[in-house]
């Protein structure tokens, strides 16, 4: 999807791994990352790496950042930070420490230190039910997929202006295409 940080995302799910010790469950990064996404929208009126969030059974997540956790596709930028899935676990790759995330800016990190102080000693299953509970932009898809629009998100984050911020967000993705194809 243009727009897309591929980069940024996997330094976030690095973060993420390296604060749990260099391996992380997939559900519950893919909750971490979901919701970081949301908390910049919240914080500063844009997603921290502008993924393609959908709702799947145990609850939303960014699509785009869960097909590169199960390689279903190869990313150069994705592969120097995270290792290949095993199971239901992803490990960092050795020798990548919080310093070689640097595409991550202080706000960036904030953000993720703030969800990994409240959510890192969650499990896999609490993380996907209070994301259950507390995103209400997630729909129960019977298990296949729903696409969760960014006006939603921005509409049940408060914000007076979503299908503008919205708007914003799919200009952004138009101008990245542009510039991707010249």
């Amino acid at each position: 999807m243009y727009g897309y940080k591929e980069r940024k995302a996997a330094q976030v799910a690095a973060f993420f791994t390296i604060k749990s010790g260099g391996t992380i469950n997939v559900l519950k990064l893919t909750k971490l990352l979901y919701l970081s996404e949301r908390e910049s929208m919240s914080r500063f009126d844009e997603p921290m790496f502008f993924d393609r969030l959908v709702s799947m059974d145990f609850g939303p997540v960014p699509s785009i950042t869960l097909n590169l956790i199960n390689r279903n596709v190869e990313n150069d930028h994705w592969s120097a930070f995270l290792g290949q899935r095993m199971n239901m676990d992803i490990e960092v790759m050795p020798g990548i420490d919080l310093d070689d995330l640097d595409d991550l800016n202080r706000a960036d990190l904030r953000i993720l230190s703030s969800l990994w102080d409240q959510f890192g000693g969650f499990d896999r299953f609490a993380l996907a039910k209070w994301t259950h509970d507390n995103c209400p932009e997630w729909k129960h898809p019977s298990g296949s997929s729903l696409p969760i629009e960014h006006d939603y998100v921005f509409k049940f984050l408060g914000k007076e202006n979503a299908e503008e911020l919205a708007l914003e967000v799919s200009a952004y993705r138009k101008i990245a295409q542009t510039l991707e194809t010249c």
